[in-house]
């Protein structure tokens, strides 16, 4: 059974939007979102009352009517809610997340050999999610890597390069932008299993490092889709359109709405390993 918390979050969700289940609901992606934090909680996840939800979650949820593609159900209880028998409920789970989560070692296994790898679901993390399950392989094999530092703060603009300005997830982000956000740097870092999105460019960031750091990716996990986005961590990433829209994206392409290049590049992370190298020693020299 779900708990008393996810239902209490749920009924919540349905008071604060006005809305109920409904015939055309039953068409929409189910959507678990798991917000808890075993390690650090980010602003961006962190409820202001026992009867408000994060940032995060509120935009999800909106999101989510306003697209009329899937509906969400937020916890903060991953012993209750991420079970075996919880998880058919959904078709989409969604981490923003930190530390070792409490989840039993027989729902991870579901999750990981039968849930995940069946078509039409997926899973999307965000920010933190990369700093989840730091020392279990299965968690940041499916995820493409583990958290390893930010030398770029909550409060540095950063500028971060698009690599394929037309694919579907990318298009709203354009070329290039910058935006204030925490970057996290990644190692257990495979960049043979996944398909790199946009990445930072660091003959243009400070500080300049001489290294690859991947922002956002796709990949595939059995017939299962993974999407990752570094973004979030500043409570205003919420609230951009760039950002939502390709959330939005991401969750057709998970439905099956859309189809997209998911191949992994590892020739690209080669080379912006190399662009990284030679920005760093430009940098140095100065």
């Amino acid at each position: 059974m779900r708990s008393f918390r996810g239902l209490f979050v749920a009924a919540l969700m349905s008071s604060l939007l006005g809305t109920s289940l409904t015939a055309a609901d039953k068409e929409k992606s189910r959507v678990l979102m798991l917000t808890q934090s075993a390690g650090f909680m980010h602003g961006s996840v962190r409820r202001p009352a026992a009867d408000k939800l994060a940032v995060s979650e509120v935009a999800m949820i909106q999101l989510g009517e306003k697209t009329g593609l899937f509906k969400v159900d937020c916890t903060q209880d991953a012993a209750a809610d991420f079970t075996r028998e919880n998880l058919k409920n959904y078709d989409i789970v969604v981490f923003y997340t930190t530390g070792a989560l409490p989840i039993a070692e027989a729902d991870r296994d579901y999750f990981f050999k039968e849930w995940l790898t069946a078509k039409g679901h997926g899973f999307v993390g965000f920010h933190s999610a990369a700093d989840t399950y730091g020392d279990y392989q299965p968690y940041w094999d499916m995820v493409g890597g583990t958290f390893n530092g930010h030398p770029w703060n909550a409060g540095d603009t950063v500028t971060i390069k698009v690599h394929d300005a037309k694919h579907p997830l990318m298009k709203s982000f354009g070329e290039e932008f910058t935006i204030r956000d925490e970057i996290y740097q990644y190692k257990n870092w495979q960049p043979e299993k996944v398909r790199v999105l946009m990445s930072l460019d660091m003959s243009k960031c400070k500080p300049s490092m001489p290294y690859h750091v991947p922002v956002a990716w796709v990949k595939t996990y059995g017939e299962g889709r993974v999407y990752f986005n570094n973004l979030g961590h500043n409570e205003t990433s919420w609230a951009d359109p760039r950002y939502l829209t390709s959330i939005t994206e991401a969750v057709k392409w998970i439905r099956g709405d859309i189809e997209l290049d998911s191949k992994p590049n590892p020739e690209l992370s080669a080379e912006q390993e190399n662009v990284a190298k030679a920005a760093a020693e430009a940098e140095k020299a100065k």
